[in-house]
């Protein structure tokens, strides 16, 4: 057995040389001087060898609780080696390999450091159902993995994440940009943007690169425009109520097709800012885009679902809280993951070809507008229910848009065009009373001198 004074006297040859210590545990004396602690036995009949760690002089033993940690292949003393061959005995007793356990410890080092291995932990907290609000949709999802797998593992997943410079990236994404085009060039940067953020996130101290290089330097996008027709309302509601999404989520998702309000209105509004014995609903200055407060004129189907909300939800201010905390508002992306699900519903049994082109909340306030217009109600009633008042707009189709009455009858007739659409009727009887009611009733309100 060797002893510290017997250890100290190795010294290097002409060929590197063993000195046993008992029971497969020697010292290798390298040509260079190089002092290596290695354990060599049999497993399944195969010989291997562990490096368990490399001798330094002066080098402290340490504690029983600082060895429990440390993997094979450090700096130690010969108490350390010792302990450390005792580990690595009983895992080979227990059929365990010390050497490939070595292997896998220093790639799961190298992992926790690489951009690859943030880039999973962040696609797999993504999807966890444990992450509440902050699970992707299913198609974002999708999507982003697609976008890692095709354009950012080949090049980023073995680099060390404090490794990564801007001028590298720009260069990547000017490739991804001419070799694929703009719109994947735009996803890698984000999904890169939004890994470290993630690893800031969890306290790793690393400066963004992506911060640098702004998104419009890449390419700049007209957004997608996407409304539903009377046939494709009714298959999409007739898919959401098949899916397995909570019943207010589905209600939340028809409230935004019938009031065409945007999705930031709803996700904060409030009871405070209903009146219901006028069945409206007024949203403040500081929650519209463009800085008015606006008022919305609730159809019966609104008001039902406003009283179904406040039955689920009677201890929380918000119309639709958070499905975990009942004092924060429904998340940003809760609305867009219950359409996916049900769009998913739809594309079951659909072809490639006759695929249901998903969208998004806005889209349903695009639904309002496109329905309305196409059935020829007033342009400028439709645009003051929207909260949009053009430039060009004459005085007095502004005026009347502007008053209540003709305001109420068409976010009525517009639910009950909604209501004949999902019934598989048409809305053409619906319409024409509709117009009827807007006209008569612009002489209804109070305040005006005939």
């Amino acid at each position: 057995m060797l002893t510290d004074t017997k250890f100290k006297s190795l010294k290097p040859s002409d060929k590197s040389y063993k000195v046993s210590d008992g029971q497969g545990l020697y010292v290798n004396v390298s040509q260079a001087g190089t002092k290596s602690f290695r354990f060599d036995y049999r497993l399944e009949g195969k010989r291997e060898t562990l490096t368990i760690g490399r001798y330094e002089e002066g080098f402290p033993s340490r504690s029983r609780d600082q060895l429990e940690g440390l993997d094979f292949g450090a700096v130690i003393s010969l108490a350390d080696a010792r302990i450390l061959h005792d580990r690595a005995r009983r895992m080979v007793q227990e059929g365990l390999s010390p050497a490939k356990r070595k292997v896998e410890a220093k790639r799961d080092r190298e992992d926790s450091e690489s951009f690859g291995g943030w880039a999973s932990r962040y696609l797999d907290f993504k999807a966890d159902p444990k992450s509440g609000d902050e699970m992707l949709a299913d198609s974002t999802l999708a999507m982003r993995r697609s976008i890692y797998r095709r354009f950012i593992e080949p090049h980023l997943s073995k680099m060390k994440i404090d490794e990564i410079r801007p001028p590298f990236l720009a260069d990547l994404f000017r490739r991804v940009k001419e070799q694929n085009g703009p719109g994947p060039a735009v996803h890698a940067r984000e999904l890169v943007l939004l890994v470290y953020r993630f690893a800031i996130g969890q306290g790793v101290d690393v400066v963004n690169p992506v911060d640098s290089i702004q998104r419009k330097t890449i390419a700049t996008f007209k957004p997608r425009e996407r409304n539903l027709t009377r046939h494709e309302i009714k298959e999409f509601f007739e898919a959401l109520q098949m899916t397995a999404t909570a019943p207010t989520l589905r209600l939340a998702v028809k409230f935004m097709l019938l009031t065409g309000v945007r999705k930031s209105e709803f996700i904060h509004a409030t009871w405070k800012e209903i009146d219901w014995e006028r069945a409206t609903w007024t949203i403040p200055a500081g929650r519209m885009k463009a800085g008015r407060a606006h008022t919305v004129y609730l159809s019966d189907q609104v008001l039902d679902i406003l009283t179904t909300f406040k039955a689920c939800f009677p201890s929380s201010q918000y119309f639709h809280p958070s499905r975990y905390e009942s004092s924060e508002p429904i998340s940003n992306a809760t609305l867009n993951r219950t359409i996916d699900v049900a769009v998913k519903v739809i594309n079951q049994n659909r072809d490639e070809e006759n695929e249901f082109l998903t969208f998004s909340v806005h889209d349903l306030r695009r639904t309002f507008s496109t329905r309305l217009n196409d059935a020829l109600f007033p342009e400028a009633l439709i645009e003051y229910c929207l909260a949009h008042v053009k430039k060009d707009q004459v005085a007095a189709a502004y005026n009347h848009a502007k008053l209540p009455g003709p305001r109420k009858a068409l976010m009525q007739g517009w639910a009950d065009m909604v209501d004949a659409w999902c019934r598989g009727e048409t809305a053409r009887d619906i319409v024409v009373a509709a117009k009827a009611k807007i006209n008569s009733s612009a002489h209804d309100d109070d305040g005006i001198d005939l």
